[in-house]
């Protein structure tokens, strides 16, 4: 990559509560840059993955998948730690998803979905990649309140953790403490050969941005603009800088650019596009899945319609007609599964539909209840 520097930590839409990014304004915004890579870490979620992927590859421009996940502080529900996790392969696509799943199902608090540090092990980051979330990261406040002997124990952990994997992440937004810790943070990062990254946190795309970003913040919050006592976490610096910008910045670190690089270079994940993946369907031996599929619906119709009825010939062809056109599309399975999910929701009494459109409003779709 002939850059100085990848922006490995940006908030796009699906951040709700901190980012004003749109995800087509962002692949826009990267290729006027010419940025060779661009990364997605929103929080909590990979909702805008598929939409993000297909977009920079479109562009041209390399997708790198990753989360900014929170991480419960034990003593205090309301407060959290961040950490950035980056996708090098599909292990750790799988594993960054399963922590994901598990943050909404088992770490759900009033305050949002949070993984507990306790969770992690060898085997769920491999194929991962950590990034410390700067100032916003366990080990960044530790080194802002002075508790240094704790900063260490949490770096000799997350480098348990990831081996060679973990990275101080380095912001210059002229944000409160940033470069207090910065200081402390290459002090640390020296004495246990850990490397450093340069990341701007990205959370619109210009800085004429920064109001309507504080905006959806106060809106989130519950709080108005002019309050002088409301928190004020961002800065008009975290906007989508160019490559220029932040090798200017951060000239007296250039291994924090160099890494940046380096990183986007390993992060290999990718998916198939335009590949439709169902669960296989399980249907009596000998029998393919087209034809389970015009056996239950002919069962069907001969339930609502006796042989006898002088519909029924009728009604037949046009089942034998939509099936044709089910089969060629290679939509039976399809068929079946959402027949057999909505069955079981209308025996636990769950409601379901009405569903709209061709599939939903076909005679084989009727026919299969």
């Amino acid at each position: 990559m002939n850059h100085s520097f990848v922006h490995l930590n940006i908030h796009t839409q699906y951040s709700i509560m901190d980012s004003t990014i749109r995800i087509p304004n962002l692949m826009q915004e990267c290729a006027t840059n010419n940025f060779p890579a661009v990364t997605l870490t929103d929080q909590n979620n990979v909702f805008g993955m598929v939409k993000f992927y297909r977009q920079a590859i479109n562009y041209g421009i390399k997708p790198i998948i990753g989360c900014d996940l929170f991480i419960a502080d034990p003593d205090d529900e309301s407060r959290h730690n961040n950490i950035i996790l980056l996708c090098a392969n599909n292990d750790g696509y799988k594993n960054l998803t399963q922590l994901i799943t598990k943050s909404w199902l088992e770490g759900q608090t009033r305050h949002g979905p949070r993984i507990h540090k306790e969770w992690l092990n060898k085997a769920n980051c491999s194929g991962l990649i950590a990034l410390s979330a700067g100032i916003n990261g366990d080990i960044g406040r530790a080194l802002i309140n002075d508790h240094h002997d704790l900063a260490a124990n949490l770096l000799d952990t997350w480098m348990q953790l990831f081996d060679d994997r973990f990275y101080i992440e380095l912001t210059r937004t002229n944000r409160a403490f940033e470069e207090d810790y910065i200081q402390q943070a290459l002090f640390l990062a020296n004495d246990f050969s850990t490397p450093v990254v340069a990341s701007n946190d990205v959370r619109f795309i210009s800085e004429n941005d920064f109001d309507s970003h504080e905006a959806r913040v106060c809106i989130h919050d519950g709080t108005i603009l002019s309050d002088l006592k409301r928190p004020r976490l961002y800065s008009k610096q975290q906007y989508l800088k160019t490559s220029s910008e932040i090798a200017s910045l951060f000239s007296d670190i250039p291994e924090a650019l160099s890494n940046s690089l380096a990183i986007a270079e390993m992060c290999n994940f990718g998916f198939e596009n335009n590949k439709h993946v169902l669960p296989d369907f399980k249907i009596p031996k000998n029998t393919s899945t087209e034809e389970f599929l015009e056996q239950q619906a002919v069962i069907g119709l001969k339930n609502i319609l006796t042989k006898d009825s002088e519909k029924f010939e009728d009604y037949r062809k046009r089942l034998s007609d939509e099936i044709a056109i089910i089969k060629s599309t290679g939509f039976s399975g399809y068929f079946l599964i959402v027949a057999d999910f909505v069955q079981w929701s209308r025996e636990q009494n769950i409601p379901v539909g009405p569903g709209r459109g061709s599939g939903p409003g076909s005679l084989v779709a009727y026919c299969l209840g």
